[in-house]
């Protein structure tokens, strides 16, 4: 093995490929430990309140940072096929940080204390939460569809064909709670967050190993 092979650009390919474990892993061993947080009724982010909020916090800043390192890595990795890939998967990354520094509001009984249901007031700092959130799945799905037109054109019709269904799948899953009310208020949120984490890892891995596989010139 080279010895640039872990300091060139597509090493940050990495970061996509464990970012998603590690923010599941994270997100759900705090759901396990903290009172009253309920899976069927919680997203992670609420995490961010109470005591012990800090956690999710930093799990959303250090995942949104990773994000963006692997995005890094989509602008290498998928020259010349792709300029806008890298750029648009960083918004996502930029939206964890935003959704770091300005916390969900609490709901529905947690933390423990909050009043059942959902608030009828957002906070300020709830609603730029929100707002991040949409405005970053939003830009993890137009990153999926970039990355199945460059894939179509490195004529790998199952990567593209993947990319293209992920996409399709993390705008319905975010977007269901408003068209379906009767599908829960967070089962399409968590259908998303699966779902675009697994694109991600897949998709940096197949990457990762293309630029591995690339001849480089012997040395001096």
């Amino acid at each position: 093995m080279h010895c640039d092979t872990w300091t060139s650009p597509s090493s940050l390919l990495v970061c996509g490929i464990v970012v998603g474990p590690f923010y599941l892993a994270v997100g759900l061993a705090q759901a396990f430990v903290r009172e009253g947080f309920d899976l069927a009724r919680h997203s992670l982010s609420v995490l961010a309140n109470g005591t012990g909020g800090w956690v999710q916090t930093a799990n959303l800043t250090m995942s949104g940072l990773m994000v963006i390192a692997a995005a890094i890595g989509f602008r290498s990795a998928l020259r010349p096929q792709s300029r806008a890939a890298g750029w648009i998967l960083s918004c996502f990354g930029v939206g964890m940080l935003a959704g770091a520094v300005f916390p969900a509001d609490p709901v529905d009984g947690f933390p423990v204390g909050t009043p059942e249901g959902f608030p009828t007031t957002v906070s300020t700092p709830g609603l730029l939460h929100l707002l991040a959130g949409a405005l970053g799945f939003l830009a993890l799905a137009v990153s999926c569809f970039v990355v199945a037109v460059a894939m179509l054109r490195r004529r790998n019709p199952w990567m593209a064909g993947l990319s293209f269904l992920s996409g399709v799948s993390v705008l319905a899953g975010f977007f269901a709670p408003a068209l379906l009310p009767a599908s829960g208020p967070v089962a399409g949120i968590w259908f998303s967050v699966v779902v675009g984490w697994t694109w991600l890892a897949l998709t940096s891995m197949h990457l990762f190993r293309s630029a591995q596989s690339v001849p480089r010139p012997a040395a001096a």
